[in-house]
């Protein structure tokens, strides 16, 4: 009977089918070992039984020689005497047949009993090893996985750095234990298909105990050839087998497979039991396709016995670090459940393959008070170190350095209390920062409700009505949207200004921001194609910086939508690569101080 293959990847999902499967090999090990066990026990008891049968036809064939017959008369005739010589011919042949019995006998723990006990001891009992290992390794790796997802995410930055790295260093120890345990199990399970049944035919053709029939020499002759082609398979991939074992123990090779690997694997889930919030582990499994979720309990209740849940998923968030205690986790909005589903993952890289499984998103920024300083206090520090920096806010920043610039300012206990001056940031992480709050905003800043209309505008033939349509659809933006758009457009034209040095024209710039301030609100491939459109409307932004925020719009009604055109333009649209240059006077820094103290 077969069993499940067991593959090298399974050691880093380490589900529990692969529990159930390495259980199944144990099984088959622990009865291979005590057969093997039986089999030596029986074959010594037949070489002691050959022994003491042989010592009995010796002792026999002494008697038999010492036998003499008497006859009456002087002489004997031919025929007597052949009778009177019989048994010593028969004790001559009995001892010439068990002196050769003997000699094999001798020969039998060395051709039967010695390579058994070596194979017991060289594969089983290595494999056995092999498995403590893995178990030990297993225990240490889930107990320091248990400490570490408890950790406060309120701890030091140094000290939870530290325990990432402990935890790296022992889940890398249990993936090598269980890569080899695997690789071992292979090499069992290939070697006793030869090994063992070499053994006994070597034995049977040495004794030559049974006679070679007719019958059985041509099963022989096949047997010999199974045996020596079954050898030849395992010696010429037993040494790929081995290379592809150490290369699956090396870490790259760890972090790569995990990148390509479904999206399956232990999370812990917070429920409310009797006594109680609780966190439950699952091992759970998501199906893209029908956005299913579905989740196995690692841990039954001691009552009833619980089944997998299945969760069909509506949309996921990232669980703000300040929101909860625990690390690494994340929201989950299901049909099934009224409240929103919490996961805890094993590390900050599973999170985010989670997420992406799910099409998960970043929790949603405010546009406050907080905000308002957030970005105030990123403009005043890029326009006083940055402005002239060659690629700003085009140059992407660390993601661990800007979420922890965006924790430490949206930290709810002390909101904005963080002096990018005084601090060791980067222009990079600040910039990136700034766009990832913008980006995060729960509606984009430029609304969802004008989005039509701003695109509409873009498309426009009529320059003067693209113009005069943006700059009326900006001053129709909530307050607070067109104070934090004309604070942040404004500083887009006083780093403009200096494209001579840091290569961002407003093109440029457009591109970065046109997705950031202008997103649709079902994400079709329409919208996608209306990207470039975003882009022209946050050009037009910048390049009409004062004539958009400084004056009202005028009044006017949108002029009538042409009819399709039939003759070609007689004059090309000024487009984001031809519009032609212009020179931008630098905005004063200290615009941005005095505009400070009204939020």
């Amino acid at each position: 009977m077969g069993h499940p293959p067991l593959e090298f990847s399974d050691c880093y999902l380490d589900s529990p089918d692969f529990r159930e499967t390495l259980k199944c090999y144990e099984l088959e090990l622990e009865r291979t070992g005590k057969s093997l066990k039986e089999l030596i026990k029986d074959g010594n008891s037949v070489i002691t039984a050959i022994r003491g049968y042989s010592v009995a036809l010796q002792k026999f064939s002494q008697t038999l020689s010492m036998f003499q017959f008497d006859f009456i008369g002087d002489s004997l005739t031919d025929d007597e005497i052949n009778i009177a010589e019989s048994f010593h011919e028969f004790a001559g042949l009995l001892q010439e047949v068990e002196h050769d019995r003997m000699m094999l006998v001798q020969n039998a723990s060395d051709l039967l009993i010695k390579p058994l006990e070596k194979f017991r001891k060289e594969q089983i009992g290595v494999t056995k090893e092999k498995k403590k290992k893995f178990e030990k390794e297993s225990e240490k790796y889930y107990s320091q996985l248990d400490k570490h997802l408890n950790l406060s995410a309120k701890k030091k930055e140094s000290q939870l750095q530290e325990a990432d790295e402990v935890l790296d260093k022992e889940r890398v120890n249990f993936y090598e234990s269980s890569v080899e345990y695997v690789y071992q199990i292979h090499q069992v399970q290939d070697r006793k298909k030869f090994d063992v049944v070499e053994i006994i035919h070597i034995l049977l053709t040495a004794l030559d105990c049974v006679e070679m029939t007719r019958d059985f020499m041509p099963y022989k002759q096949e047997l010999q050839l199974s045996l020596q082609n079954t050898r030849n398979h395992y010696e010429s991939t037993s040494e790929e087998m081995e290379e592809l074992m150490k290369r699956m123990k090396q870490p790259s090779q760890i972090s790569k497979m995990h990148n390509l690997l479904p999206m399956e694997g232990y999370l812990y889930c917070q429920e409310k039991w009797a006594l109680g919030m609780t966190w439950v582990k699952y091992y759970c499994k998501y199906h893209k396709e029908g956005r299913l979720m579905v989740m196995v309990p690692c841990e039954q209740k001691p009552t009833t016995k619980q089944g997998p849940t299945q969760l069909t998923l509506k949309s996921c968030f990232r669980r703000k670090t300040e929101s909860i205690d625990k690390r690494f986790c994340f929201d989950v909005e299901t049909n099934e459940r009224n409240m929103p589903v919490t996961f805890q993952a094993l590390s900050e890289g599973d999170r985010k393959m989670w997420m992406e499984a799910m099409d998960g998103k970043e929790p949603v920024m405010e546009l406050n008070e907080t905000g308002f300083k957030f970005v105030r206090k990123c403009i005043n520090y890029i326009e006083s170190k940055g402005v002239t920096q060659e690629g700003v806010y085009r140059t992407v920043g660390s993601n661990i350095q800007v979420q922890k610039l965006l924790n430490a300012f949206f930290d709810p206990t002390n909101p904005g209390d963080v002096d990018l001056h005084s601090s060791d940031w980067d222009i990079k992480t600040i910039t990136s920062a700034l766009k990832f709050y913008l980006r995060s905003l729960s509606e984009p800043l430029m609304t969802y409700s004008l989005h039509r209309d701003l695109m509409c505008a873009a498309k426009s033939d009529n320059l003067d009505f693209r113009l005069s349509e943006i700059h009326s659809l900006a001053h129709k933006l909530p307050e607070k949207n067109r104070e934090m758009l004309e604070m942040l457009i404004k500083h887009l034209v006083n780093v403009c200004s200096h494209s001579d040095e840091n290569r961002m024209t407003p093109s440029n710039m457009a591109v970065i921001f046109g997705p950031t301030l202008l997103r649709a609100k079902e994400e079709t491939v329409a919208a996608m194609l209306d990207i470039k459109f975003q882009n022209i409307v946050v050009e037009i932004l910048i390049e009409d910086y004062k004539k958009i925020f400084s004056n009202m719009p005028e009044d006017s009604t949108a002029p009538p939508v042409p009819p399709p055109r039939i003759t070609p333009r007689k004059r090309q649209p000024i487009t984001i690569s031809k519009r032609p240059p212009r020179v931008y006077p630098t905005l004063s820094h200290d615009n941005f101080q005095n505009t400070e103290s009204n939020y």
